[in-house]
């Protein structure tokens, strides 16, 4: 059933082809895929900019802060003291 309905539509796009003229574009194909191009290596070096981030400092414990207004419930008894 799938390549009945495969088949079909490559005739109908096949013969709607021959009859149609191609869109117009804003450049030739190459300029346009230039333009993505670049775009998508600024993309890159701009996601590749925000990688350092976890490394900026060494990770700390966080302490449970017995003033807060809403605190922690799950600190694991960090303020609490050692037997």
């Amino acid at each position: 059933m799938l390549a009945v309905l495969m088949s079909t539509a490559l005739t109908v796009s096949a013969e709607a082809a021959g009859h149609e003229d191609p869109a117009p574009t804003i450049a030739p194909p190459f300029v346009v895929g230039g333009v993505l191009f670049a775009i998508f290596v600024i993309l890159m070096f701009v996601t590749l900019s925000y990688t350092n981030l976890g490394r900026r400092h060494s990770a700390t414990e966080e302490h449970a802060d017995p003033h807060r207004q809403h605190p922690n419930k799950h600190d694991r008894h960090q303020g609490a003291a050692s037997h």
